[in-house]
């Protein structure tokens, strides 16, 4: 079980890199001078999927490689099959030698190289710059005092990437033990003719951008781990998009790896995860294992176009250009004078997202063509570029200045508004506002519902018009009923914009909305625990029932103990955390006991709040560890839906597993 979530570098380090010389990076090797990492590194590694499973072995490793070849992503650009800690058995060989594990590895090393290799693709390994690596049950040997016998058994094996992580460092100076490893994959290389990629895998915490590729380093980790939920995967990109100055070719800022595909997060925030990795150039190394993936992952990891903006020969890192309330613009200039833009919205709302080809850095135009890499469709714009952005969502476009923007359909933005949660045979409310944003008309605009199967869908307005001139709207509106036997769960109601320009070229605009069908709780009391919840986040693994926050896996917590006191019914969380449940105007009152889970010793501290309607109607203040167990509770007459928060109170969130203790609905 995981109680202490490492802290993040602290907001001076964050402060004074992003304010440091740009030429402070420069000391040492000059950028990409051994040709090695001209774009970031893109491949696959093992361990956000399997950790130290009994699943990470030849076989996945040679699946994998079959799969990058048989699913295109090799042709997409994915060179790299690397493995990750615990190949290697807890003792060296009587010279001093590695061994691979040879119930995970029967054939070897050497033998798994060439087979990688046979398929056009490349191989890596990893190990610590400590003692021992960083997998504390067993303990398997690193590579402090053997970095040469060890870069050369690499090279002889015929490995092209090493990872050097910084476990069991003995308190050794970071850039020393990190130079050593350096210097002796320059020798290996040299007396073997096998070059090898060298991250830097020092977790940020001596501000490795400024000195990691002069002691050859390719890429360096700007983070600690990344792990599958939003607000880690949110941490790690805060803290890397600061340090653009820093990247470039041969040398590239690491936030981690990817876990898209690994059932922590949405599609939707999967998508975004790999738009923010791709504008800030960073290496892009798939953590799932393929063997499971799902045709949505397939999409998402294979999308050209946006690989295309991470794989820019330029190789510069995305910036920001503004971040108000959740709104993040940032703009990447490419190699062919266009600029991809990420609309990024952090915020748990739609939020229309603007900027102008101005501000990410474009000249005056008479027009302009916006791509939309997750779309792959193409309009005009007068230089408005603008969308609105689902909630942890990202647009991504790719803006240039284009004399035949008459031959694109004018770019739209339709934004959807209604009921989120719904009961069975009863009717849900369904807007719909389509925005020309473009330079030209756009006519003959209709708009369509796509309803769940045995849906009543019902017009409350006109879904057409004639034309809609640039800068002005079409509103229509529609009733949506779920059948009375309408299973609880998520239902998504897709609309379609069509149009067309004056030149009569084709136009699209596509939206859609979920819509939660749900009973409300029966009368009486009822604790949270026994009803289903519409929706649940959590800072770290799922929500659980009647058990304290665990690990990943579901159902792994202890008993909920606050205080000394233990509680039988309850839900714990992580935070940050939000868990909505629907009452449907029937409830009158919330209560609970909460307070951090006594298995988080004396650390941590959070803050727990009450939602109803998107109102908050109370809050405990800040809760740390040492407190006991506190009453909260809220009158909520009238609410259809009541949201459980858990805040961070502002210490970061290490430790932070609460409890709500005996959390019960007065309906």
């Amino acid at each position: 079980m995981s109680l202490s979530l490492p802290a993040a570098p602290s907001a001076s380090a964050s402060a004074s890199a992003s304010e440091a010389s740009p030429a402070s990076h420069a000391q040492g090797v000059s950028p990409g001078q051994d040709g090695l990492a001209q774009t970031p590194p893109m491949g696959f590694n093992n361990w956000n999927a399997t950790r130290c499973g009994p699943e990470f072995n030849e076989q996945l490793i040679k699946n994998t490689a079959d799969l990058f070849v048989s699913k295109g992503l090799k042709d997409a650009g994915y060179e790299y099959i690397n493995l990750d800690d615990c190949w290697a058995q807890p003792r060296r060989d009587r010279n001093g030698k590695l061994v691979p594990v040879p119930e995970r590895f029967p054939n070897g090393m050497k033998a798994l190289a060439e087979y990688v290799h046979s398929k056009g693709l490349k191989i890596g390994i990893y190990t610590s710059a400590g003692t021992k690596t960083c997998d504390r049950p067993r303990g398997f040997p690193g590579a402090l005092g053997h970095e040469k016998s060890d870069a050369m058994q690499f090279a002889e094996w015929g490995i092209d990437y090493l990872k050097y992580d910084n476990c069991n460092n003995n308190g050794i100076d970071a850039k020393k033990r990190y130079q050593d490893m350096g210097n002796a994959l320059k020798e290996a290389s040299e007396a073997t003719g096998h070059p090898i990629v060298y991250s830097v895998c020092e977790w940020g915490e001596n501000k490795p951008w400024e000195w990691a590729n002069g002691v050859g380093g390719h890429l360096w980790r700007t983070t600690y781990d990344i792990l599958d939920n939003w607000d880690a995967m949110l941490r790690n990109a805060k803290q890397t998009l600061p340090l653009a100055q820093y990247a470039g070719p041969g040398r590239w800022n690491d936030p981690d790896m990817l876990e898209v595909g690994n059932g922590g997060m949405t599609d939707t925030e999967y998508r975004t995860h790999f738009s923010l990795w791709s504008i800030m150039a960073a290496p892009l190394l798939i953590g799932t294992d393929l063997r499971k993936a799902t045709p949505a992952t397939y999409e998402i990891l294979g999308n050209r176009e946006v690989i295309a903006v991470d794989q820019d020969p330029l190789g510069v890192q995305g910036s920001v250009v503004s971040s108000e309330d959740g709104r993040w613009v940032i703009s990447k200039e490419m190699q062919d004078g266009s600029r991809t833009v990420a609309l990024f919205n952090e915020s748990d709302r739609p939020q229309r997202i603007s900027t102008s080809a101005a501000e990410i850095g474009l000249g005056q135009a008479q027009g302009y063509t916006l791509r939309d890499l997750w779309k792959h469709r193409t309009y005009q714009s007068g230089g408005t570029v603008s969308a609105t952005v689902p909630a942890h969502g990202t647009v991504l476009y790719r803006v240039s200045a284009d004399r035949n923007w008459k031959s694109y359909p004018p770019a739209a933005d339709l934004v959807l508004d209604g009921t989120t949660i719904a009961e069975p045979n009863a009717p849900a409310r369904l807007n719909s506002v389509f925005t020309n944003l473009g330079r030209g008309q756009a006519r003959s605009v209709s708009v369509d519902v796509d309803a769940p199967e045995g849906w009543r869908v019902t017009p409350t307005s006109k879904p057409y018009g004639k034309r809609v001139q640039p800068g002005r709207s079409l509103t229509t509106g529609w009733q949506l009923t779920p059948p009375v036997d309408a299973k609880p769960g998520v239902y998504t109601v897709n609309v379609r914009a069509a149009y067309h320009s004056p030149r009569r070229v084709k136009g699209v605009q596509d939206s859609s909305l979920e819509i939660h069908v749900a009973k409300a709780p029966p009368t009486g009391n009822s604790h949270a625990s026994d009803l289903d919840w519409v929706s649940a986040q959590n800072g770290f693994g799922p929500v659980e029932k009647d058990k304290s926050n665990g690990n990943q896996p579901p159902g792994d917590g202890r008993t909920l103990t606050i205080g000394g006191v233990t509680y039988a019914k309850g839900i714990g969380v992580h935070a940050a955390s939000a868990v909505t449940y629907y009452t449907g105007g029937r409830c009158s009152a919330f209560s609970a006991q909460v307070g951090l889970d006594d298995e988080t010793g004396q650390a941590g501290s959070v803050t727990f709040e009450i939602w109803a309607d998107g109102r908050k109607v109370a809050s405990t203040g800040t809760v740390s560890a040492t407190d006991p167990a506190r009453t909260i509770s809220a009158a909520i007459d009238g609410a259809h839906s009541v949201r459980l928060v858990v805040t961070d109170a502002g210490d970061g969130i290490r430790f932070d597993h609460a409890d709500w203790g005996n959390a019960v609905f007065h309906c």
